[in-house]
């Protein structure tokens, strides 16, 4: 049963404001003079903006669509049971506010049954909110977003990065190894964290690509809504429909799909 787009677009309003509040509390948090000293110090900051975050913004994304379900895993993956959950990440790119840096927001998608119907990303340094409905289109602060037009992977900037630390040796071999390979067809590839910096940049037409070889739902579901809604492919890395199944990810211009498909499917 589809829903209503009056229906969406109300609660998309009330995540907005419940995002942008998180983003403004992130903010208060937030240094360009921070450096902790070791891993110890840098889990107790991540969690600690988790925590905060967390506390200000759940209840209301729940109040705005009576019924669902949250997900309390930021890092899980997989396909979610049915009906509606808010998949939301506290603090996106933790690693980089907790280090003084400037890539890092917050954003909440909502999902039914494992497809998402909305997402929210609030980036607080810009004061930018970019936002998108499942068959209503991709903006950025309410002007609406446009992939690339780029046909020549010779020409295309693409990016990857990291899901989460601690991934196995094999799926970071091959994270590599899909970096040379792009590195001998793109014109310029970018490697950083966390995948929704990346995202929003192939959705604005800023970047030409984006892959992932993981699963991890929060970092790939506001970027892949945004993506396809602003007319960018967005599949597997073999060019396969992609879902929260999938165990890999593209999100690219429509006229480089096809080349970078051939790219990431010659690595085996």
């Amino acid at each position: 049963m589809s829903v209503p787009s009056t229906e969406l677009n109300e609660v998309l309003d009330q995540a907005v404001t419940a995002v942008t509040a998180g983003g403004e509390l992130l903010q208060k948090r937030y240094s360009e003079s921070s450096r902790p000293g070791d891993l110890d110090e840098i889990v107790r900051a991540i969690h600690a903006n988790d925590d905060a975050v967390l506390a200000l913004i759940k209840e209301p994304l729940l109040t705005a669509r009576p019924g669902s379900h949250w997900v309390e895993d930021e890092l899980a993956s997989g396909l979610l049971p049915e009906g509606e959950w808010w998949v939301v990440d506290t603090a996106e790119g933790n690693i980089n506010h907790i280090h003084g840096m400037s890539e890092w927001g917050v954003t909440a998608t909502l999902v039914r049954d494992s497809v998402p119907l909305l997402t929210v990303v609030h980036l607080p340094l810009t004061g930018d909110t970019y936002t998108a409905l499942q068959s209503g289109g991709a903006f950025l602060n309410a002007e609406p977003l446009h992939s690339s037009a780029k046909t020549d992977l010779r020409a295309a900037l693409v990016g990857t990065g990291q899901a989460k630390p601690g991934e196995d040796e094999e799926s970071l071999r091959h994270m590599g190894a899909s970096v040379t390979a792009m590195l001998l067809k793109a014109l310029v590839v970018r490697v950083s964290v966390p995948a929704t910096m990346q995202l929003i940049q192939v959705a604005s037409g800023r970047m030409d690509a984006f892959w992932q070889f993981s699963d991890v739902r929060s970092g790939l579901l506001p970027g892949a809504l945004l993506v396809s809604e602003a007319g960018g492919s967005v599949t597997d890395t073999r060019g396969e429909p992609w879902s929260l199944g999938s165990s890999g990810f593209l999100a690219c211009a429509p006229g480089l799909h096809t080349q970078t498909v051939k790219v990431l499917s010659d690595l085996g």
